[in-house]
């Protein structure tokens, strides 16, 4: 066996299926890599439609229950540990790799790399959403467990996954991290390509995704330097300028300041616009975004703030 495909799913039946269609699809030899799929809510619905799929086609196709600890970092761990390939491949169920995906993939590492990374292509309207257009950013990305590769003894070499980082979020830049500390080459497979389309979201979507910033601390715990050269250079001083400021008026006007108040207030407003501003820039202009933008611009810096140092104490580490 010479891969195994990795693919975290949770009750998603219609893009999981989409997914194993292009899977099955590929241009490797369906005798030499088999496609494990690691699903994080143990659903028997979805164990049946694994199971009805994997009857009809080739390559081989199975199913594995997650259990104990959750989280894409521990399905993943859950795949690849129950894998017979010497290379893992990673995707996510919401992605279409290309025919020729695993080829390239597996291509790449052949020469002694410990691991490669493929390309990820974002398709997006003419007027995207600051939503769509965030998502976009994948396609820039050094290292993404949409689109990677890793031979089994590098797994082995750094430990997996942490399965600390409970949602999809820099659990593959810790993966990544974890590589580059121990020497371990990383090499670029551009021929190996993934779409990644843009899932639809709820009004408002860009507050829930505010909780994920926890998860920057334990990373900026465990690679300090790395997380600064690669992820960010500097904080956010942005969002606590906006913080700092509307706290500030609020505890003027607390104390019968008004005036302060009232220009500190001034202060938020214009930081606040500004940052509304950047977010429309080059997106849709339809008045139900341009109305999520205003109402969330306003909000994203406190929770941004919050769910930092919420991490910081959660991982006990100084992170800003």
């Amino acid at each position: 066996m010479r891969a195994s495909v990795v693919v975290p799913t949770y009750k998603r039946p219609d893009l999981l299926g989409r997914c194993l269609a292009a899977l099955a699809a590929q241009d490797f030899d369906p005798a030499e890599f088999e496609v494990i799929v690691a699903d994080d809510a143990a659903s028997e619905a979805t164990r049946r439609q694994v199971e009805a799929f994997a009857a009809e086609v080739r390559p081989a196709i199975r199913y594995v229950a997650v259990t104990g600890r959750h989280g894409p970092a521990a399905a993943r761990n859950v795949g690849w540990r129950g894998g017979r390939g010497d290379v893992m491949a990673f995707t996510d169920d919401d992605c279409v790799p290309d025919p020729a995906w695993l080829t390239a993939g597996v291509a790449a590492v052949a020469g002694g790399a410990a691991a490669a990374t493929g390309r990820v292509v974002v398709p997006l309207p003419d007027h995207p959403t600051d939503y769509e257009r965030d998502a976009a950013g994948l396609e820039g990305a050094e290292f993404v467990t949409a689109n990677c590769f890793c031979r089994r003894s590098a797994l082995e070499a750094v430990g997996g996954f942490d399965e600390r980082f409970a949602a999809a979020w820099r659990e593959d830049s810790d993966l990544h991290f974890a590589l580059l500390r121990k020497g371990l080459e990383i090499v670029r497979a551009p021929a190996a390509v993934v779409v990644h389309p843009v899932r639809p979201a709820p009004w408002g979507v860009s507050l829930r995704q505010q909780r994920k910033t926890l998860f920057d601390a334990l990373l900026y715990k465990k690679y300090p330097d790395l997380y600064r050269r690669r992820i960010r250079p500097v904080p956010p001083w942005d969002y606590y300028a906006v913080v700092v400021s509307l706290g500030t008026a609020a505890v003027s006007a607390g104390l019968g300041h008004y005036r302060l108040a009232l220009a500190v207030l001034s202060v938020w407003a214009v930081l606040t616009a500004r940052f509304c501003a950047r977010r429309l820039r080059r997106t849709s202009r339809a008045p139900r975004h341009v109305a999520e933008m205003v109402a969330t611009s306003a909000l994203i810096p406190p929770l941004s703030v919050f769910w930092r140092m919420y991490g910081a104490w959660k991982f006990r580490v100084p992170f800003v």
